[in-house]
Protein backbone atom coordinates (compact mmCIF):
# COMPACT_ATOMS: atom_id res chain seq x y z
CA UNK A 1 0.00 0.00 0.00
CA UNK A 2 2.57 2.73 0.95
CA UNK A 3 4.51 1.83 -2.29
CA UNK A 4 1.37 2.59 -4.65
CA UNK A 5 0.38 5.62 -2.45
CA UNK A 6 3.82 6.45 -2.60
CA UNK A 7 3.64 6.29 -6.82
CA UNK A 8 0.24 7.72 -6.49
CA UNK A 9 -0.70 10.21 -10.11
CA UNK A 10 -4.23 10.31 -9.68
CA UNK A 11 -4.26 14.29 -9.37
CA UNK A 12 -2.15 14.60 -12.28
CA UNK A 13 -4.29 16.48 -14.61
CA UNK A 14 -5.31 18.08 -11.79
CA UNK A 15 -2.51 19.47 -10.57
CA UNK A 16 -0.69 20.46 -14.01
CA UNK A 17 -4.22 22.40 -14.63
CA UNK A 18 -3.54 24.71 -11.12
CA UNK A 19 -1.70 28.09 -11.29
CA UNK A 20 1.74 26.41 -9.97
CA UNK A 21 1.28 23.46 -13.03
CA UNK A 22 3.03 21.04 -10.69
CA UNK A 23 3.52 16.78 -11.03
CA UNK A 24 1.99 14.63 -7.72
CA UNK A 25 4.61 14.25 -5.02
CA UNK A 26 3.14 12.22 -2.29
CA UNK A 27 4.42 13.15 0.87
CA UNK A 28 4.20 9.71 3.00
CA UNK A 29 5.01 9.94 6.60
CA UNK A 30 4.35 7.28 8.55
CA UNK A 31 4.97 4.03 10.62
CA UNK A 32 2.87 1.27 11.99
CA UNK A 33 4.32 1.74 15.48
CA UNK A 34 3.79 5.90 15.80
CA UNK A 35 1.82 6.82 19.10
CA UNK A 36 0.83 10.32 17.72
CA UNK A 37 -1.35 10.71 14.38
CA UNK A 38 -1.04 14.74 12.46
CA UNK A 39 -4.26 14.12 10.33
CA UNK A 40 -3.61 17.55 8.56
CA UNK A 41 -4.63 19.00 5.54
CA UNK A 42 -1.79 18.45 2.55
CA UNK A 43 1.35 19.39 1.99
CA UNK A 44 1.92 23.13 1.50
CA UNK A 45 4.75 24.29 -1.50
CA UNK A 46 7.58 24.07 0.65
CA UNK A 47 6.97 20.73 1.70
CA UNK A 48 6.48 19.32 -1.51
CA UNK A 49 9.54 21.00 -2.27
CA UNK A 50 11.72 19.17 0.39
CA UNK A 51 9.50 15.69 0.85
CA UNK A 52 9.40 16.16 4.44
CA UNK A 53 6.53 17.02 6.21
CA UNK A 54 5.57 20.29 7.97
CA UNK A 55 9.03 21.26 7.20
CA UNK A 56 8.01 25.13 7.64
CA UNK A 57 6.73 27.99 9.86
CA UNK A 58 4.06 25.86 10.23
CA UNK A 59 5.74 23.20 11.70
CA UNK A 60 7.87 25.30 14.10
CA UNK A 61 4.13 26.61 15.09
CA UNK A 62 2.76 22.76 15.33
CA UNK A 63 6.08 21.38 17.59
CA UNK A 64 5.80 24.52 19.81
CA UNK A 65 1.80 23.16 20.56
CA UNK A 66 2.86 19.39 21.00
CA UNK A 67 5.73 20.33 23.02
CA UNK A 68 8.34 18.46 21.14
CA UNK A 69 11.41 18.92 19.01
CA UNK A 70 12.18 18.12 15.54
CA UNK A 71 14.07 14.96 16.16
CA UNK A 72 11.03 13.73 18.58
CA UNK A 73 8.75 14.73 15.53
CA UNK A 74 10.49 13.03 13.07
CA UNK A 75 10.48 10.26 14.57
CA UNK A 76 8.10 8.04 12.56
CA UNK A 77 8.06 5.50 15.32
CA UNK A 78 6.52 8.51 17.56
CA UNK A 79 5.02 10.75 15.00
CA UNK A 80 2.73 9.55 11.77
CA UNK A 81 1.76 12.50 9.56
CA UNK A 82 -1.40 11.43 7.64
CA UNK A 83 -2.93 14.49 5.89
CA UNK A 84 -6.05 14.67 3.71
CA UNK A 85 -4.32 14.95 0.62
CA UNK A 86 -0.97 13.65 0.79
CA UNK A 87 0.21 16.29 -2.10
CA UNK A 88 0.40 19.61 -2.43
CA UNK A 89 -2.59 20.59 -4.42
CA UNK A 90 -1.91 23.46 -5.85
CA UNK A 91 -2.60 27.47 -5.62
CA UNK A 92 -4.98 29.43 -7.58
CA UNK A 93 -4.86 31.97 -9.51
CA UNK A 94 -4.48 34.23 -6.89
CA UNK A 95 -2.12 32.77 -4.74
CA UNK A 96 -4.52 31.09 -2.38
CA UNK A 97 -4.28 27.45 -1.47
CA UNK A 98 -6.50 25.35 -3.20
CA UNK A 99 -8.42 22.64 -1.01
CA UNK A 100 -6.99 18.88 -0.79
CA UNK A 101 -8.62 16.85 -3.57
CA UNK A 102 -11.27 14.39 -1.89
CA UNK A 103 -10.20 11.63 -4.17
CA UNK A 104 -7.27 11.52 -2.17
CA UNK A 105 -8.92 11.06 1.09
CA UNK A 106 -11.30 8.15 -0.81
CA UNK A 107 -8.71 6.50 -2.22
CA UNK A 108 -5.93 6.25 0.63
CA UNK A 109 -6.91 7.39 4.07
CA UNK A 110 -8.79 4.46 5.75
CA UNK A 111 -5.88 1.78 4.34
CA UNK A 112 -3.35 4.56 5.69
CA UNK A 113 -5.22 4.83 9.03
CA UNK A 114 -5.59 1.32 9.49
CA UNK A 115 -1.94 0.63 9.39
CA UNK A 116 -1.49 2.29 12.40
CA UNK A 117 -1.38 -0.12 15.50
CA UNK A 118 -0.76 1.88 18.39
CA UNK A 119 -2.25 5.79 18.11
CA UNK A 120 -2.70 6.97 21.57
CA UNK A 121 -3.33 10.48 20.38
CA UNK A 122 -4.56 12.11 17.44
CA UNK A 123 -4.58 15.61 16.37
CA UNK A 124 -6.61 16.91 13.76
CA UNK A 125 -5.72 19.89 12.18
CA UNK A 126 -7.81 22.50 10.16
CA UNK A 127 -11.24 22.43 9.13
CA UNK A 128 -10.81 19.42 6.35
CA UNK A 129 -9.57 16.82 8.69
CA UNK A 130 -12.21 17.92 11.85
CA UNK A 131 -14.76 17.58 9.35
CA UNK A 132 -13.59 14.02 8.82
CA UNK A 133 -12.50 12.76 12.49
CA UNK A 134 -15.44 14.98 14.01
CA UNK A 135 -18.19 15.18 11.26
CA UNK A 136 -20.82 16.55 14.52
CA UNK A 137 -18.86 19.77 13.94
CA UNK A 138 -19.43 22.59 11.70
CA UNK A 139 -16.98 25.21 12.59
CA UNK A 140 -13.51 24.62 13.23
CA UNK A 141 -13.75 26.66 16.47
CA UNK A 142 -16.70 24.87 17.14
CA UNK A 143 -14.22 21.39 17.12
CA UNK A 144 -11.49 23.15 18.95
CA UNK A 145 -13.50 24.45 21.39
CA UNK A 146 -15.78 21.24 22.53
CA UNK A 147 -11.96 19.59 23.03
CA UNK A 148 -12.99 17.80 26.60
CA UNK A 149 -16.14 16.19 24.46
CA UNK A 150 -13.81 14.15 21.69
CA UNK A 151 -12.50 10.36 22.38
CA UNK A 152 -9.86 9.78 24.65
CA UNK A 153 -6.79 11.46 23.09
CA UNK A 154 -8.14 13.34 20.24
CA UNK A 155 -7.62 16.81 20.00
CA UNK A 156 -8.80 19.38 17.10
CA UNK A 157 -6.36 22.21 16.72
CA UNK A 158 -6.43 25.17 14.08
CA UNK A 159 -3.87 25.30 11.17
CA UNK A 160 -0.91 26.25 12.56
CA UNK A 161 -0.59 28.89 9.58
CA UNK A 162 0.53 32.35 10.42
CA UNK A 163 -2.54 33.40 8.54
CA UNK A 164 -4.17 31.90 11.84
CA UNK A 165 -2.46 34.52 14.19
CA UNK A 166 -5.67 36.12 14.44
CA UNK A 167 -8.30 33.51 15.54
CA UNK A 168 -5.47 32.60 18.53
CA UNK A 169 -5.56 36.03 19.69
CA UNK A 170 -9.31 36.16 19.31
CA UNK A 171 -9.38 32.88 21.29
CA UNK A 172 -7.22 32.48 24.00
CA UNK A 173 -8.35 30.31 25.87
CA UNK A 174 -6.45 27.70 22.84
CA UNK A 175 -3.22 28.80 24.47
CA UNK A 176 -4.53 28.89 28.18
CA UNK A 177 -6.88 25.52 27.84
CA UNK A 178 -6.25 23.24 25.51
CA UNK A 179 -2.06 23.49 24.54
CA UNK A 180 -1.50 22.23 28.46
CA UNK A 181 -3.25 19.16 27.52
CA UNK A 182 -2.33 18.11 24.08
CA UNK A 183 1.21 18.34 25.36
CA UNK A 184 0.52 16.08 28.46
CA UNK A 185 -0.97 13.94 26.12
CA UNK A 186 1.68 13.48 23.58
CA UNK A 187 4.27 13.63 26.19
CA UNK A 188 2.29 10.40 27.74
CA UNK A 189 1.90 8.94 24.35
CA UNK A 190 5.92 8.98 23.87
CA UNK A 191 6.89 7.99 27.50
CA UNK A 192 4.68 4.68 27.52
Amino acid sequence: MRDDLTACTLCKDRFEATHTQHAPRPIVWFNPEARVLIAGQAPGMRVHQSGIPFDDPSGDRLREWLGVGRAQFYDRKMFAVIPMGFCFPGYNAKGSDLPPPAICAKTWRADALAMLDDVRVSVLIGGYAMKYHLPEFTTVTAAVQSWRDHPKGVFAVPHPSWRNTGWLKKNPWFVADVLPRLRAGVAGAMDD
